[in-house]
């Protein structure tokens, strides 16, 4: 990795490129986050794209981009790239053989996003449990349904994780602090303990963690080894009267499956932020299923969101120029 200065003179001016469109407003970077970084990193040309529209004009001479994906197109013009950072937890669209098999550096937000997603699946933990979904329906009728309703504890009850990154672990913390058992099943198991975690088992014990378990949490990325890891089979590991809670993608659940055993009650309820396909569509069934509770993919979402991504793009910029370790540096053989 160069360092940027030398014998204390300026070297050319690295590029910095910044593209990111996305239809969802808040995934777009918001002016000061540049105008900052252009005063705390003067001697980096910074260019911010709004759009694609010009993007493989500025590919030519950046060293570092800052996206959610590029096509292996316009990896192809980036000849003095070294490094890419993406806003996102999830990289798998950036896993194109040409990316993979380079020497450009791939880093995500998945230290952003973590804390704010754990909190996310402890509040659908809460709903699930205390059977809010069902209380608001039959607000909604202006029914007094107490005799409706059969609330469970977390405290006492085991929670099972596909997935020890770090949502995995951030959940894992805040399970086991409300009493929670948490068992968790990783590729790796042998790299070492994790807070608050009891038991760690490997992704061939899957079947065994369901069976345990009864609240299963998906927190584990996109890969060719877990897409569609739930389908029809699995679904049928699960632990009588379990809930199923994806916060991962939605690639990883085989959605007409998982409907149907919904709609049969051999999953007894679950709690979906992502789906194969989003926005989900207006005839999805999993609408109308009463023990599913929707949110739109809004877990990571935070008035914080910009702040967090600004202090680790700030503090990895410092870590390129410098020649130090990246944070959040993505294994692109193993595609997280």
């Amino acid at each position: 990795m160069p360092l940027r200065f030398l014998f204390g003179e300026l070297m050319n001016a690295m590029k910095l490129l910044i593209v990111l469109q996305h239809k969802f407003e808040l995934w777009n970077a918001p002016p000061w986050f540049v105008e900052n970084l252009r005063q705390e990193f003067p001697q980096i040309d910074i260019v911010h794209l709004a759009t694609y529209e010009r993007v493989e004009e500025h590919l030519r001479d950046a060293e570092v981009v800052i996206t959610w994906s590029l096509r292996p197109e316009q990896f192809a013009v980036a000849k003095k790239l070294r490094w890419i950072h993406s806003p996102a937890a999830a990289v798998h669209q950036l896993m194109f053989p040409q990316l993979v098999d380079s020497e450009v550096m791939v880093t995500n937000a998945r230290d952003v996003h973590a804390p704010v997603v754990a909190e996310h699946v402890m509040a659908l933990l809460f709903a699930l449990a205390k059977k809010i979904p069902e209380a608001v329906r039959l607000q909604d009728q202006h029914i007094w349904g107490k005799d409706k309703l059969k609330p469970r504890e977390l405290s006492g009850a085991t929670i099972g994780l596909l997935g020890l990154g770090s949502i995995g672990r951030e959940v894992a913390k805040r399970a086991s602090a409300l009493g929670m058992r948490v068992i968790a099943v990783r590729k790796n198991p042998e790299k070492g303990n994790f807070e608050g975690v009891e038991r760690v088992l490997p992704s061939s014990e899957l079947d065994r963690m369901l069976a345990e378990s009864d609240y299963v949490v998906i927190a584990a990325p996109r890969t060719r080894e877990t897409e569609k890891i739930f389908d029809v089979h699995r679904l049928t590991k699960l632990k009588p009267g379990a809930c199923l809670i994806n916060v991962s993608r939605g690639a990883l659940v085989d959605g007409v499956a998982l409907a149907d055993a919904l709609r049969k009650q051999t999953v007894a309820g679950a709690a979906l932020d992502v789906f194969d396909e989003e926005p989900l569509r207006p005839d999805s069934p999993l609408w109308d299923i009463q023990n599913v509770l929707i949110t739109p993919h809004t877990a990571a979402v935070t008035d914080k969101l910009w702040v967090r991504h600004y202090a680790l793009v700030h503090e990895n910029l410092a870590r390129y120029l410098a020649g130090r370790p990246l944070l959040g540096l993505v294994d692109k053989q193993k595609g997280y």
